[in-house]
């Protein structure tokens, strides 16, 4: 119980962190996103009328009090109101978010299928030149830039090959692209995580008993190396959620598609802070949420890990 409450503790400290952070980089930006949509004239607004939006928006009072009404507002879960839309934030999330986990979660799903069909391959290799060749593969997956495997994906697939269609796709098929655009670069830590794990591993004394029982490399990889190589890559995994989440903001602008990463994009090019501060603290809620999901698991997973808490505690 004592580990389980310091891991929450730590969460807190950091979503506190995370959302001080962001409100202070935040409202440093230069413009004003009230100013720049409610100032133009074609509006005909006097500075009454706009100083009456500017106080609806609390934008009229010190900046300290911004900030506490900003964090009394998400620890109630109201992120306030987009400058743009007029619209809560936490609604345009809701609306935007479903397409991005179904992004998100069909490309984590495809960089695990990639990272361990490299880590097999590379560790089955009957040949040493094969083995260097394939233990190369993520690094070059991590130096490809998403938007550019995106465009190229899109050039061979939609207008070379006519494989996956450009105009009114099925949801099926308008997600092929994107999450394969996706998976490739996150494949590449969890690869380079899992082929070192698994090297360290086969140094391992047990895995010589087995060896030296008859046991086949296939077997050894799939019952014995496996289950124990697999635990410092479940902890790379939620750290990658940041990535996913970056990622998604380049492959749906690239895409078109609607979610939380174009949401994103068209609050950057209007700075609508309200909205790039709820998306934020969403992104931090759930990268927080993953892992301290990762912290609690671990024990669960590794018995030597629980006598370790344990002792601790």
């Amino acid at each position: 119980m004592r580990y389980v409450l310091g891991r929450v503790g730590q969460s807190v400290v950091v979503l506190l962190v995370a959302f001080t952070l962001s409100f202070a980089l935040l409202h440093a930006l230069p413009g004003d996103a009230l100013l720049i949509k409610f100032e133009n004239p074609e509006l005909g607004l006097s500075q009454g009328e706009i100083a009456a939006i500017r106080q609806s928006y609390g934008a009229d009072v010190p900046l300290v009090q911004q900030y506490l009404v900003a964090l009394g507002g998400f620890v109630t879960g109201d992120l306030g109101y987009s400058v743009q839309y007029g619209t809560p934030v936490a609604t345009l999330i809701a609306e935007a978010l479903p397409g991005t986990l179904a992004l998100a979660a069909g490309a984590f799903a495809l960089a695990v299928l990639l990272a361990v069909g490299v880590a097999a391959l590379s560790t089955l290799a009957p040949f040493a030149w094969l083995a260097g060749a394939l233990r190369a593969v993520p690094s070059l997956f991590a130096a490809v830039p998403v938007f550019w495997l995106a465009i190229v994906l899109v050039q061979v697939f939609s207008f070379q090959l006519g494989l996956v269609p450009v105009i009114a796709p099925s949801p099926a098929q308008a997600l092929i692209l994107p999450v394969l655009a996706l998976a490739v670069p996150i494949s590449a830590p969890l690869a380079q995580v899992l082929v070192r794990s698994i090297d360290d591993v086969r140094l391992q004394p047990f895995v010589a008993v087995t060896t030296a029982k008859g046991a086949s490399p296939r077997y050894l990889l799939s019952r014995t190396i496996a289950r124990n190589a697999v635990l410092p890559t479940l902890t790379i995994s939620g750290v990658l959620l940041g990535e996913l989440i970056g990622g998604a903001v380049v492959t749906e602008t690239v895409f078109g598609r609607a979610g939380v990463g174009r949401l994103t994009e068209q609050a950057v090019s209007q700075q609508d802070i309200p909205v790039l501060q709820g998306v934020v603290l969403v992104a931090a809620v759930t990268f927080v949420l993953v892992n301290l999901l990762v912290d609690l698991l671990y024990p669960v997973l590794d018995p030597r890990t629980k006598k370790k808490v344990g002792l601790a505690a």
